[in-house]
């Protein structure tokens, strides 16, 4: 078996673990917030049990068995890049708790003990780390492998999966705890994170589909080419009710350029139908 690997995609992923970690130690741990999936776990357990059994620890027993799982669905290149990524996060915990002089005993040593700065920067930064390794192959936490192994079974998608699991998380914390306000907090840590995820993989200038059915397609195509220089997809329909001849345009645009294409198609047929989606990545074989 032929393995693709990449040493930039080590080089992203080790950077990546390294922000995940400092994200996680200087922030979310000083103040006993909670990162989600198996970090968050990890961060709990390590509150739970003796001194010994660390974040660090926990997040190679727990991560690393769930990835191998995994193994067959995602393929050996995501699983090396994977727990690669998840050993990075480790080591960087471990350094910044155990060795290097930085005290996150107590409170955050850039946020002090503000639970919202905590939550929001800490979520930020973890998701910037997520985000790479993703981004570059691989997942730092394995829970989504335990996603996508169990979300079909069950009747539900990957994402509601990855959400209960959090859902879950935080009741428990907060019932073991007897509070709910940091369980609460970690849920704002976990919203940024999620967005930042969402913000590095996709892109700043996330692209958008657009799907037009249209009476007047050479008119329309003529303004979107000329004005856009950009590729167009024609495809012959009917209308189910009106029984007549149409013709569905689709093309992909960036987000600053759908104001001007919408205003564009309605001058050319104000009747045009417009469905306009949101496009996580494009790929388009060269020559």
């Amino acid at each position: 078996m032929k393995i693709n690997l990449k040493l930039r995609n080590f080089i992203i992923i080790t950077i990546a673990g390294i922000i995940n970690a400092l994200g996680v130690t200087l922030f979310l741990m000083p103040v006993k917030l909670y990162d989600s999936g198996v970090s968050g776990l990890s961060m709990f357990l390590a509150q739970m049990t003796p001194e010994w059994m660390s974040l660090s620890l926990f997040l190679v027993i727990i991560n690393i068995p769930l990835f191998a799982i995994g193994f067959k669905k995602q393929g050996p290149a995501f699983t090396i890049y994977s727990i690669y990524a998840v050993l990075i996060y480790s080591l960087g915990s471990w350094l910044i708790t155990d060795v290097l002089p930085i005290d996150v005993n107590f409170a955050s040593p850039l946020a002090g003990s503000d639970l919202l700065l905590c939550a929001i920067f800490g979520g930020m930064i973890s998701g910037l780390g997520s985000g790479m390794v993703i981004r570059f192959g691989g997942a730092i936490d394995g829970v989504e492998v335990m996603a996508v192994i169990f979300a079909k079974p069950l009747g539900i998608s990957v994402g509601t999966f990855v959400m209960i699991f959090n859902v879950i998380l935080y009741l428990v914390c907060g019932f073991v705890m007897k509070s709910w306000i940091l369980p609460l907090y970690s849920i704002v840590t976990y919203m940024a994170a999620l967005k930042t995820v969402d913000f590095v993989v996709e892109g700043i200038d996330r692209s958008k589909s657009m799907m037009i059915v249209t009476e007047n397609p050479e008119a329309i195509c003529s303004m979107i080419s000329e004005e856009f220089r950009q590729g167009i997809t024609v495809i012959p329909a009917k209308g189910y009710y009106s029984d007549t001849d149409r013709s569905v345009i689709y093309v992909v645009l960036n987000r600053f350029q759908i104001p001007k294409a919408r205003n564009l198609i309605m001058s050319a047929d104000s009747s045009a139908f417009i469905s306009i989606s949101d496009v996580a990545d494009i790929y388009k074989r060269a020559g």
